[in-house]
């Protein structure tokens, strides 16, 4: 019997539910879900102490550069992004969140982590730790798989 099947399908489904929720809280601040996803990588690259830039958001997002410089613009523009000169390379640009991109994005996180955490409270730490081996190994596969525009 093949047990990835209902795996795969349970994760396509919260996919579904995860794109719905984005595009419902984007609609409700006036934002495109994209500038909302963009929000969150940003916000994650804060956390992890990246360094982003338009060229890393544009692979993240999969938009070419005319598309990232737009959305850029229009974030920068309402007062959710900086765009700074690297110090180190004055030739690239990086992005940072201001406070009212800070907020958004964690505002986004915590609407949905709310769902997450209730739904995961029955599980003990080893199954929570087999759960994130999963995602990670799954997230692995993704991220070294060839993009379908490749």
């Amino acid at each position: 019997m093949d047990h990835t099947a209902p795996v795969a399908t349970l994760l396509r489904r919260i996919a579904a539910h995860l794109d719905l929720r984005a595009a419902e809280f984007a609609a409700a601040e006036g934002l495109h879900p994209t500038d909302l996803r963009a929000l969150v990588l940003l916000l994650d690259a804060r956390r992890d102490g990246h360094r982003a830039t338009p060229g890393w958001l544009s692979t993240r997002l999969a938009l070419n550069s005319a598309s990232v410089t737009a959305l850029v613009d229009r974030l920068a523009k309402a007062g959710y992004v900086d765009r700074t000169p690297d110090r180190r390379d004055r030739r690239r640009v990086l992005l940072a969140l201001r406070d009212r991109g800070l907020a958004v994005g964690t505002r986004y996180l915590g609407w949905t982590a709310g769902s997450m955490t209730s739904a995961l409270e029955e599980f003990d730490g080893e199954e929570l730790r087999t759960a994130i081996r999963v995602l990670d190994r799954l997230e692995q596969a993704f991220t070294s798989s060839p993009s379908v525009r490749a």
